[in-house]
């Protein structure tokens, strides 16, 4: 029997400091990821290629997906140190690496001035961004669901995806200036603003996350030697049908970028909307978010992680394609309105949900692994979404159609998966991912 490790050597659960770093660290890779999506929308067609027509909007949201192309590596590689090392020395990594990437897009050349290397360093930096994002979600979802009481994980762990909403918000605010910018100023220094400034985002976070302990679940697993030696090998041995089902659940995260990024394009391109006005729908949504994802959250804790779940995902499906018509019909206080339906009412239930929902399906021992790897891979079809629903036509007349028939498949796609899953919202955390270790009992 494994000796369990005296409780004076293990810090206790601090939940509100944990879920306030989450809170911050999501916000600084949103905003950064935010801000890129915004401008690969509607800035970098023009600034970073050669033709600013359709082939270069197609290319321009391409490298917002080259960051999901990254993130799988980055999954394996910082999951593997997140259940070896800790989840704090890995989160301290990947804001530092997320701030760097986004502060040198802000420094590229465009394309007038040195050609195809001003596309191609652009993927160099958004794959930085990547590999960093990999790590960023599934640990701060890993430390802040293992310093949360055993009944309210899913209230506390909300506040990761929150985060996001936060970062969205603050990318929205800075860069709506930067479209009412004469061109010459927009297309030059302008747009650049908003990567600069993400600085300050991870200055601040870096300091509120440097202050907090390991999680006592990993201190108290590596004082009594059940850290695993190969994290991947055993997440694959034990866990490998729980990442299948979350590769799948994951799926969903492209209701995200449909609504942050396609809808956006669509709403300038095809239902002659103010790019200004699209970024305001975004605020809405993401301001209203703020308030209902912690109380999905807390619904999640009384009722269970899959039926919240399952909720969030079939009605962002239902409203999506009234909110694309709702471009069309230039009446600004009906887009509002559905923005916040679509996204606070709807996609936020799931989004709320997700970070316990999958970190319960795993045990202490692969948990930042299977967390990272199972949703780095089913965000790859949130990463690609914008550009593959654009190549089908979704930015044409009539384009509602297809992002909203895309938009139902992967809604159904998680949902049925999420069917699969255990409910786990009363399991104890030292049970999850049907294992009970001599480290994490109470």
């Amino acid at each position: 029997m494994t000796e369990t490790v005296p409780a004076g050597k293990v810090h206790a659960k601090t939940p509100k400091k944990a879920a306030a770093a989450s809170f911050m660290g999501s916000a600084v890779e949103y905003y950064d990821f935010f801000i890129f999506g915004s401008a690969a929308a509607l800035i970098f067609p023009y600034v970073f290629f050669p033709d600013s027509g359709t082939q270069a909007s197609i290319m321009s949201l391409a490298t917002f997906g080259f960051a999901y192309v990254a993130r799988p590596v980055g999954a394996v590689v910082l999951g593997h140190f997140g259940d070896r090392v800790g989840r704090q020395k890995v989160l301290m990594f990947t804001l530092v690496l997320m701030g760097a990437s986004t502060f040198l897009i802000g420094c590229l050349p465009s394309f007038d001035v040195i050609g195809w290397w001003a596309p191609a360093l652009l993927v160099v930096c958004r794959l930085m961004q990547g590999l960093s994002a990999a790590g960023e979600q599934a640990g701060a979802s890993s430390l802040t669901l293992e310093h949360a009481p055993d009944n309210r994980r899913s209230f506390f762990t909300s506040w990761t995806l929150t985060g996001t909403q936060g970062g969205q918000i603050l990318a929205a605010l800075v860069f709506i200036p930067v479209l009412a910018l004469p061109d010459d100023i927009k297309y030059g220094i302008g747009w650049r603003i908003p990567f600069w400034l993400s600085a300050v985002v991870v200055l601040v976070t870096y300091f509120i996350r440097r202050s907090l302990h390991e999680t006592p679940t990993f201190a108290a697993a590596k004082a009594n030697n059940e850290i695993s030696r190969l994290p991947v090998g055993d997440l694959l041995a034990h866990h490998w049908r729980d990442v299948l089902r979350v590769i799948c659940c994951a799926f969903i995260a492209a209701v995200s970028t449909v609504y942050g990024t396609l809808a956006i394009k669509y709403g300038t391109e095809v239902g002659d909307v103010d790019a200004s006005i699209t970024l305001w729908l975004v605020v809405a949504g993401n301001v209203v978010a703020l308030g209902t994802q912690p109380l999905f959250g807390m619904l999640a804790d009384r009722i269970g992680r899959k039926p919240v779940f399952i909720y969030g995902a079939l009605s962002s499906a239902a409203v999506m394609p009234f909110y694309l018509l709702s471009m069309e019909s230039g009446n600004t206080l009906l887009q509002f309105a559905l923005s916040v339906a679509v996204f606070s009412c709807g996609y936020a239930a799931a989004n709320a949900v997700w970070p316990s929902f999958y970190a319960e399906m795993f045990s202490a021992k692969v948990r930042f692994s299977g967390l990272a790897i199972g949703t780095q891979l089913g965000f790859l079809m949130a990463g690609f979404a914008p550009s593959i629903v654009a190549a089908l036509g979704g930015l044409e007349p009539g384009g509602w159609v297809v992002i909203s028939l895309f938009t139902a498949a992967i809604s159904i796609i998680a949902s049925v998966s999420a069917l699969t899953a255990k409910e786990t919202y009363r399991t104890a955390t030292a049970e999850l991912g049907g294992v009970r270790s001599a480290a994490t009992a109470h």
